[in-house]
């Protein structure tokens, strides 16, 4: 996970944690009529209008951190976060994650999307930074590395809409994270989503190999 990608989760659990302090007697009531903890994180997500990751915060919170002392505690930390980065959840909402699917690519279904990367990017799939070949021969080429468990290539969707691709390649003993996000789709948090969900894909795909993370496509 990249520095600004930790910093705006512990931004977005903070100010999740300081909202339900103010709202407590809402959220609990929303806690009290859920059927499970699933239904308590999302009712608690809508009422507040926060990310579900900070509605599960919320649900694991001691009754300690309702204190006075630990809601300035808080405050402080969500103000010296405030200064570190300067987009809000509202202005990325596609960042918490919540909406946005991973999925194996496919060299049938997904030709179109990588064939727009390359037309934008002219380099080769496989993150070395050669000039792009024909498109057919890439992904062909791509294809067989996932085969020989040498590289993951999974497409980013919100619902069925096709948002960019990430792409891990071992190389010398470590994973090359790379992500890209279609020019439409930009400046909304998605390629911060696309690698927080991409994590857990990579390490289980990968186990013990150091990640060196490629920032999202600008």
């Amino acid at each position: 996970m990249t520095d600004l990608d930790q910093t705006a989760t512990r931004r977005d659990i903070t100010d999740a944690l300081l909202t339900a302090m103010e709202r407590r007697h809402e959220v609990l009531d929303a806690i009290v009529d859920a059927e499970d903890r699933d239904a308590a994180a999302n009712a608690i997500a809508d009422l507040l209008g926060k990310s579900k990751l900070g509605a599960e915060t919320i649900l694991n919170m001691s009754f300690y951190q309702l204190t006075k002392a630990e809601r300035r505690n808080n405050q402080a930390e969500l103000d010296n976060l405030n200064e570190a980065i300067t987009f809000t959840l509202a202005e990325r909402p596609a960042s918490s994650g919540d909406t946005l699917d991973l999925r194996p690519f496919s060299a049938d279904q997904d030709a179109d999307l990588f064939a727009e990367r390359t037309a934008e990017q002219g380099v080769a799939g496989d993150g070395s930074g050669a000039p792009a070949g024909d498109v057919a021969s890439e992904i062909a080429k791509g294809v067989d590395r996932v085969d020989a468990e040498d590289a993951v290539w999974l497409v980013a969707l919100e619902g069925d809409q096709k948002i960019g691709i990430v792409f891990g390649e071992l190389t010398g003993g470590e994973v090359d994270v790379r992500i890209w996000i279609r020019p439409t789709a930009r400046k909304q948090g998605y390629g911060t989503a696309a690698l927080r969900k991409s994590r857990s894909e990579m390490a289980a795909l990968f186990p013990g190999v150091p990640m060196v993370v490629r920032a999202p496509s600008a």
